[in-house]
């Protein structure tokens, strides 16, 4: 058994919007009274949630690496109070620089590294930013297909499938007719210093992405890896989308080594 942590499950770790639903996963064998390992904070995508690929099976593989983790659903995703039409980039970071806290509040955690996929990376990127001006900051942070097209796409009046006058936009658009997202975070969003945040950071970085993501373009991580510099990799995995269903398998490899790299395991 992988997943565990019964004994932090207790803990309440609450954002701007609630309560924000965790899991933790441990190393097989790992005893949270008497041993320590680094932990990997993984935050998935817009839309998406802990539950869904590729966030299981990152938190596997890092496992069996030694390496813990924690995923958790941003507010209004998944089993996170809040509710999606309300969720803002900003209102994101402040969930992930509370997860932060409480993973750096566990006892056994030794060293903390960050991963985000798609919007997820854009709220690792920025979190890291953050935290720069701070006395611990992440060893490591590996983004995967990291989407700052969200701020062209908010400026230029086009999200996935709805389009919207970017100068006023409506209360809220649906994306595939399913998903609300609200005035705020469409005006917010045009707002932001993506890069200029991000590049707070100097630790290292590995950026992935698949050459046949339909959804965030090739630029976003090659801008990423203009921003970063000469700490920061780029690894193009051939024929991969966005959702990492093609070669799930090497991307969680090259995620599971540069995190080992970087935990000197």
């Amino acid at each position: 058994m992988f997943l565990t942590g019964c004994q932090s499950q207790k803990a309440i770790i609450r954002g701007p919007e609630g309560k924000i639903a965790y899991k933790i996963t441990l190393p097989e064998g790992f005893d949270i009274t008497k041993d320590h390992c680094p932990m990997v904070i993984l935050m998935h995508g817009i839309f998406s949630s802990k539950d869904y690929g590729p966030m299981p099976q990152l938190a596997k593989g890092l496992a069996e690496a030694g390496i813990a983790s924690i995923r958790f659903d941003f507010n209004g995703h998944g089993k996170s109070d809040g509710h999606k039409q309300y969720m803002t980039i900003e209102k994101e970071i402040a969930d992930a620089s509370a997860v932060w806290d409480y993973v750096r509040s566990l006892p056994y955690v030794s060293e903390v590294g960050l991963l985000g996929h798609s919007q997820g990376g854009v709220i690792a990127s920025m979190t890291a930013g953050r935290l720069a001006s701070e006395s611990t900051v992440p060893a490591g942070v590996v983004l995967i297909a990291p989407g700052s097209v969200i701020k062209e796409a908010c400026q230029g009046g086009k999200f996935f499938n709805a389009t919207f006058d970017p100068k006023d936009p409506p209360e809220y658009i649906r994306c595939w007719g399913l998903y609300k997202l609200g005035r705020e975070y469409l005006v917010t969003t045009q707002q932001l210093d993506i890069f200029g945040t991000s590049a707070a950071y100097k630790g290292p970085v590995l950026l992935l992405h698949g050459d046949r993501d339909g959804i965030v373009p090739m630029w976003c991580s090659e801008q990423y890896l203009k921003t970063y510099g000469s700490h920061a990799t780029l690894k193009v995995v051939e024929g991969e989308n966005h959702t990492i269903t093609r070669r799930r398998k090497q991307v969680i490899g090259e995620t599971v080594a540069f995190f080992k790299k970087v935990f000197a395991l």
